[in-house]
């Protein structure tokens, strides 16, 4: 009789993750190693909580085998350090257990009204959005806005200008959608815009939100072949193979490195229904290689070329959506109705064209990031950047320089072994699999 209860406690052993933080093994970085069982979406939440802190992860190793899950990543703080706060391994160890909460980029939002915004991008765009908001006593209070290939996906909670509470009246929420939904139409949309107003505790992380917006309204696609010869120096190296012995998917990426480069691989991955079964990640300066072995949900590989390179397209667009081109401009200043408005307007009537931007308001203080080109998409003269300085405020607006690093460019000679790559990576998987197995310590040798 007692034989169920210890049955279902083994397995709720069995399938608690387990987290060890290890400051001790490298000399450059904290092992953060995570084994549990294994689900679809595990590696990403792993993954978003090391992202979510700007915790850079520098190598890594993922292992799964049967139903067992096992990663190792090598992490280090934004200035390049092992994690010495203590807080900040309480939180991870916390965040990964599985008696932590639900985690939601919502969870400090309560209280707001969340607006999804797609569309064609143009310039001075943001700033029509942001007026139309300020006309309609919309008051802004979080947002982020990427654009890429031509498309704008934007996030932005909003409350009422004058009470502070959510906007939660039908009538009201049609006549912001449809105000905006008119701006981002414009006269030139060929694919059309969407709007749409969404409680903020039943939105997703909002950078994996803002990543399924732009796959939804298709920014993997390239508008022209004209567009395609010009930016294929500049797109990241991916290739993929089918090991078809098997039955994995093997891809093979080669990009330059950045913050959250491997949440924006694994979280498009994952929303486009694949699982990670094996992989590894590692960084040489300023380039990023990443292999990870691959098959759908229902267990099969890659099963045609248009598959392929849809999956080659995606993870492009992943990479370059937030790899923003442009001067990062940051405002600090108090808060006040219409602000995001009238600068943004500063932006546009000074020839300014905003790629990217990360809109916070903390308390009476508003503090939001831009990254800006000319109308063109070239870098901004300096005195357009001077004049919008002088206008806004020389104490609020500053330019720093210290950016993320652009997607580094692929000689035709790296792509084309890239492209070769993929056979020799077809008999890689033993060894891969050896040397995951030893960086986990379960064996003693990985030769």
């Amino acid at each position: 009789m007692e034989w169920p209860a210890c049955l279902d406690e083994f397995r709720s052993r069995m399938n608690t993750p387990r987290v060890v933080i290890d400051n001790a093994v490298c000399p450059t970085a904290t092992l953060v190693k995570l084994d549990s069982a294994r689900k679809h979406g595990v590696l990403l939440e792993a993954v978003q909580v090391l992202s979510d802190l700007d915790l850079s992860i520098n190598k890594g190793y993922i292992s799964s085998d049967g139903r067992w899950f096992m990663d190792v990543f090598h992490v280090t703080d934004h200035l390049g350090r092992k994690l010495a706060d203590d807080s900040v391994i309480s939180y991870i160890e916390h965040s990964l257990s599985p008696c932590a909460a639900p985690r939601s980029a919502a969870t400090a939002l309560d209280g707001l009204t969340a607006l999804e915004l797609t569309g064609t991008d143009r310039p001075g765009l943001l700033s029509e959005v942001f007026a139309v908001l300020a006309d309609l006593c919309c008051a802004v209070v979080e947002a982020k806005v990427w654009t890429h290939n031509g498309r704008i996906a934007a996030l932005i909670f909003v409350r009422d200008e004058d009470s502070g509470s959510p906007i939660d009246d039908p009538h009201r929420i049609r006549r912001v959608e449809a105000r905006l939904r008119h701006v981002l139409k414009g006269d030139h949309d060929v694919r059309g815009a969407k709007t749409a107003a969404v409680p903020s505790p039943s939105l997703t992380h909002s950078d994996r939100r803002l990543h399924q917006l732009m796959f939804a309204d298709r920014d993997y696609e390239r508008v022209s072949s004209a567009e395609t010869a010009s930016s294929s120096s500049s797109q990241p190296s991916v290739s993929v193979q089918n090991w078809i012995e098997r039955g994995y998917s093997i891809v093979n990426i080669q990009c330059g490195d950045r913050p959250k480069l491997l949440f924006d691989i694994v979280c498009t991955l994952t929303d486009m229904d694949y699982v990670v079964f094996h992989g590894t990640i590692d960084t040489n300066a300023d380039r990023a290689h990443q292999e990870f072995y691959i098959r759908h949900l229902d267990g099969s590989p890659i099963s045609s070329e248009a598959e392929r390179q849809r999956v080659i397209q995606c993870l492009q667009a992943a990479i370059e959506r937030r790899a923003s081109e442009g001067l990062r401009l940051e405002l600090h200043t108090v808060d006040r109705r219409g602000l995001l408005a009238d600068v943004t307007r500063t932006f546009r009537e000074n020839g300014l064209s905003v790629t990217r931007a990360d809109v916070s308001t903390k308390g009476q203080m508003a503090t939001n990031v831009f990254y800006v080109t000319d109308a063109a998409g070239h870098p901004a003269d300096p005195k357009m950047i001077d004049s919008v300085i002088e206008r806004i405020g020389v104490e609020s607006l500053k330019v720093n320089d210290d950016r993320p690093r652009p997607i580094c460019k692929t000689s035709p000679a790296g792509r084309h072994e890239a492209a070769a790559g993929g056979g020799a990576a077809l008999l890689y998987l033993g060894s891969l699999v050896k040397r995951n197995l030893y960086n986990l310590g379960l064996i003693r040798s990985c030769s």
